[in-house]
């Protein structure tokens, strides 16, 4: 499949590197000559520096014959333009990232597609939506909903007084398969335990399991199950009056912005159980003035990762319990981890995978792959007379770093244990660490 990526940037690269994992047709082009050289990668895929506006650039990489064109420049505009250029010289599908809600509204959908602009994706809404998932389950660290939410993935920050504490996995073998731990994070290090790894206090479990056992995890982890009631958030981003907008009716929120003029225009476009100031949300004084001692949750969407984290620290120790930070450097996210500073969201992540999910569901493949903890997701179908249906599950030697997270069969999901046997056609979720995920992929096959 020849898919062309427009726009060099954090999301466009990060996408351009998952798909040529996949033996793609990948060409990744951008103005910047710069922003297309990787050294020391062994990427399988092609470059261009060039303008993805230009009738002759866009002739130049044939983009006549792409199966897919994706616009993800950091301008909107130049987006749709270039998808409806693309698409009018012939490319199969687009994809374009914007940034005004409007367009996704249901009635402009087939005026977007009559102009060559199939489907598109806008960062701030995705991100929004991940912080409400956040705050709805506040114990959650992540949460991904796999093989159409009959699966879930979550992950989770174990403290001292959980059950797990101390124990290796073989121990916990002997209970009812409710749930399977296919990863631990250990000071920002990702393991595919084995039956002989001990859980530690500190450690991030994964988790896969079913609705059915989900609310039993909060007791397992040692969290405490609470509803999140009153908000405050620092920082009046596109990211902030989403967030307001879909938190429910009898949340309280507070939102706290440090430009005059912005916060008297967000009181025109905030639903009315939101209160705006005008202040420095990492004033100590002001926080405590305004009751931050009494907050459910501290949301930092500032444009400003470092800014975030702090004030996320300081929520913490005024005895915030859920708090959640936007971080768009990637290299503060490890740190941020390590900080216990409560959710992470990174934008251009969640866009990265957002698209890559729509990828995967045009059949382009049958793995859809999320990066979380360093790892992939993968759903993969087993088809006939390949390896892993031949024999349990504990008699197939699965490769290094890989591990098999529940099943789906006929419609009914169900966790794997040695004595599974995958059949075919089985929808099997499996993490996979250090680009295992096409090694993976053979065993069903």
């Amino acid at each position: 499949m020849k898919i062309v990526i427009a726009g060099a940037g954090a999301v466009g690269t990060h996408l351009a590197k998952l798909l040529s994992l996949e033996n793609q047709d990948i060409i990744l082009m951008d103005p910047d000559r710069d922003k297309l050289s990787f050294p020391g990668s062994n990427l399988e895929m092609m470059t261009m520096a060039g303008s993805c506006t230009s009738l002759k650039d866009l002739t130049e990489i044939d983009v006549k014959n792409a199966d897919l064109f994706i616009a993800v420049t950091p301008e909107e505009s130049v987006n749709i333009t270039a998808c409806m250029l693309a698409s009018n010289m012939g490319a199969k599908k687009t994809f374009a990232r914007i940034d005004n809600y409007e367009y996704l509204l249901p009635k402009n959908k087939e005026f977007f597609e009559k102009l060559g602009v199939n489907s598109m994706v806008y960062p701030e809404m995705l991100a929004a939506k991940e912080i409400v998932s956040a705050l709805k389950r506040p114990w959650v660290r992540q949460w991904v909903e796999l093989c159409g939410g009959a699966i879930i993935l979550v992950g989770v920050k174990i403290r001292g007084n959980s059950d797990l504490v101390n124990k290796h996995l073989y121990d916990l073998g002997h209970e009812v398969k409710k749930f399977h731990i296919v990863a631990i994070k250990r000071n920002n290090v990702t393991i595919i335990p084995t039956g002989s790894d001990m859980v530690l206090a500190g450690d991030i479990l994964f988790f896969t399991t079913t609705k059915e056992h989900i609310e039993e995890l909060p007791r397992i982890a040692g969290k405490e199950v609470f509803d999140v009631k009153n908000v405050m958030i620092m920082g009046g981003s596109r990211i902030a009056i989403r967030t307001s907008q879909y938190l429910p009716d009898n949340t309280n929120i507070k939102l706290l912005e440090l430009d005059k003029d912005k916060s008297y225009k967000l009181l025109e476009k905030l639903p009315g159980n939101v209160t705006v100031f005008h202040s420095d949300g990492r004033s100590a004084e002001f926080l405590l003035q305004e009751g931050i001692k009494e907050m459910d949750a501290f949301v930092a969407v500032t444009g400003n990762s470092e800014a975030n984290i702090l004030a996320c620290m300081a929520a913490k120790r005024f005895g915030v319990k859920k708090t959640v930070a936007e971080i768009e450097n990637m290299d503060y996210i490890s740190m941020a981890e390590s900080l216990d500073i409560g959710s992470i969201i990174n934008k251009k992540l969640i866009t990265v995978n957002n698209i890559y999910r729509f990828l995967l569901n045009a059949d382009v493949s049958n793995v859809k792959s999320l990066t979380i903890a360093n790892a992939d997701v993968a759903e993969i179908i087993a088809r006939p007379n390949s390896y892993v249906t031949r024999k349990e599950v504990k008699k197939i030697t699965l490769p290094k770093n890989v591990t098999l997270g529940g099943l789906i069969r006929n419609g009914e999901p169900m966790m794997i244990d040695g004595e599974t046997l995958i059949e075919p056609y089985d929808h099997v979720v499996v993490f996979c660490l250090n680009d295992t995920l096409r090694e993976a992929e053979k065993l069903f096959h």
